[in-house]
């Protein structure tokens, strides 16, 4: 398998990966490969950039995201790296995977919005620093919320709401579930908003899919080696087979979505509107933040899930 590192290492696994830190990639990868393109979605509400690359010329569009969470934010170089493997591949006329990258690159289209929450995982990596504006901010939404460690435990964005229950399927439930919870304020984790899609990050994001209409999408988060494909009674033809696919290639086990969380979320509003597959694939074990010590590890199990997901099963 040729991988981006065998001919130039941009996209860095072994450091924190902080918003700018991200943006400097996607822009060094832009600038090196003509076949990506590069857009910028929005602006956070503090004035980060929430950026796009894409890849292929193929009729199948995928669309893949990470980095919904801020202290999931090993999920941003695994997509990165992902890309950059995919176009030093290519350019090398090789494989990826096992499979040519001349065939991904012909069957499909890949939309990949890699940082969703940038100012978040700014607090949780540490480019926010104590003692500025932001840090405190942030300090003030989490001591309303002294049982969850902080910055380690912040999931949300800098105004305290949890980008991953911010869609239109079954919010009002979702609402209900995470006030029952204790989560009714602005916070580290679990607030659903307001309303639904009342984020800049959360609006741009679903606007994005919309113009993408993709077959569908794959959001990357952290942890429990799990694969979720389900809302409700929802229907998407092929996702059961994609599923086991993924379940197979990467060692992660496929499972219905616990119902506390199984509301509101990104795939679960894809399903819902799209009726076509949509996933969440909880990346490695242990705490979050994971340590980049598992990098390499969560990188090969995903690989073979993002490389399927963009050819479509044979047949």
């Amino acid at each position: 398998m040729l991988s981006g590192g065998d001919i130039l290492a941009i996209v860095q696994t072994d450091v924190p990966m902080t918003s700018d830190l991200c943006r400097r990639s996607m822009e060094a990868l832009a600038g090196r490969y003509p076949a990506f393109r590069l857009e910028t979605l929005t602006t956070t509400a503090f004035g980060r950039p929430l950026q796009a690359l894409r890849i292929g010329r193929g009729e199948r569009r995928v669309l893949y995201s990470a980095a919904h969470h801020a202290n999931e934010w090993i999920t941003a170089p695994v997509l990165l790296k992902f890309l950059e493997a995919l176009a030093a591949a290519d350019e090398a006329q090789g494989t990826l995977y096992g499979v040519p990258t001349k065939t991904i690159l012909n069957a499909a289209t890949i939309f990949a919005v890699p940082m969703v929450d940038p100012d978040g995982v700014d607090l949780v990596t540490g480019a926010i620093e104590p003692g500025t504006l932001e840090y405190e901010q942030a300090q003030s939404l989490a001591d309303n919320y002294p049982a969850i460690p902080f910055p380690d435990g912040w999931k949300a964005n800098l105004l305290g709401v949890d980008l991953n229950l911010q869609y239109p399927a079954g919010w009002l439930k979702a609402r209900d579930i995470k006030f029952s919870q204790g989560y009714t304020r602005p916070g580290p984790r679990d607030f659903v908003g307001r309303a639904p899609l009342n984020q800049r990050e959360t609006i741009a994001l679903a606007h994005y899919t919309q113009a993408v209409d993709p077959a569908l999408v794959i959001a990357l988060h952290t942890q429990g080696e799990a694969i979720y494909w389900q809302f409700e009674d929802y229907v998407a033809a092929g996702a059961q087979e994609l599923g086991e696919e993924f379940a197979r290639l990467s060692g992660y086990a496929l499972e219905d979505t616990p119902y506390n969380s199984s509301f509101a979320g990104y795939k679960d509003w894809f399903i819902q509107l799209w009726r076509r597959p949509g996933f969440t694939i909880e990346c490695g074990t242990g705490q979050n933040p994971l340590p980049l010590t598992q990098f390499d590890e969560i990188y090969r199990a995903v690989l073979g899930i993002l490389v399927t997901g963009a050819t479509g099963l044979p047949g």
